[in-house]
């Protein structure tokens, strides 16, 4: 294999640009696994005013390519993520915002490039660590179960395929959740190597730009544990939303819309 072969098997994919509108500084918009940027169909309204607001589907995800020889590691999602945002030639710094999986690439790349961003924001971050670093039994436990129920959707696919077009048509938003055979290879790998092995938490200890995080009072995805970890860090304000859950819906869009500023 020659040095030109070697360099295009290593260099990242450009990811597919789903929206670009609105004038005004930038916002970079990344959704979570097993969806696209129909995730910001309600965002992205209220940002056109006074933002571009620009929507990015990830690797693997939406119209974006799925490599075949992918392994789907937060570094090649954040790699990818890169150079797309590179390709924007943006001449300003950007708000980073992150949805879900999304915020977690998100808060790699704000740790990883300090000088691109002016803050950063996470919408709905499922944020684990360890069980055995968690002291109250009953977060630990809470921990561990998320877990295990993670490990069994990846390993049970007609189980998992299943309820995820049941709770697609149950959805204000279509198309948000799409587990498919299109995307399953991208889906399990990326829950197993991004969501359930994370760094969040120090990737977050070294972003230096105000962190927002937006989350919703019933959101079944986060757990006290990871949550009470991320409101203790510097520069992260944390901003409840009740009677929401995961999906960003009209009351969320609002408060998240706010935090951009």
């Amino acid at each position: 294999m020659g040095f030109l072969d070697r360099f295009r098997r290593r260099r990242a994919p450009l990811l597919h640009i789903a929206g670009d509108e609105g004038i005004g500084s930038p916002v970079i918009l990344v959704h979570g696994i097993a969806s696209s940027s129909v995730t910001f169909e309600l965002l992205v309204p209220l940002l056109v005013a006074r933002h571009r607001a620009i929507s990015i589907d990830l690797l693997g995800f939406g119209e974006s390519p799925a490599p075949a020889d992918a392994n789907y590691t937060i570094e090649e999602h954040v790699a990818a993520l890169a150079r797309t945002i590179d390709s924007l030639r943006l001449r300003e710094k950007f708000v980073l915002v992150g949805h879900s999986m999304g915020s977690l690439i998100s808060a790699r790349y704000a740790a990883t490039h300090p000088r691109a961003l002016s803050n950063l924001v996470l919408v709905s971050p499922p944020v684990y660590v360890n069980p055995a670093a968690i002291g109250d039994p009953r977060s630990r436990a809470a921990m561990d179960l998320y877990l295990r129920a993670y490990e069994y959707l990846r390993s049970n696919k007609k189980f998992t395929m299943r309820n995820a077009a049941m709770l697609a048509r149950l959805s204000p938003i279509r198309n948000v959740l799409d587990v498919s055979e299109r995307n399953w290879t991208p889906f399990v790998l990326s829950l197993e190597n991004l969501i359930e092995s994370q760094t969040t938490i120090s990737d977050l200890a070294a972003v230096r730009v105000p962190v927002d995080v937006v989350y919703g009072s019933l959101d079944p995805f986060l757990t006290p544990g990871g949550l009470r970890i991320v409101e203790q860090l510097r520069n992260v304000t944390t901003h409840r939303v009740e009677a929401n859950d995961h999906i960003i819906r009209h009351r969320l869009a609002r408060v998240v819309a706010t935090a951009i500023g």
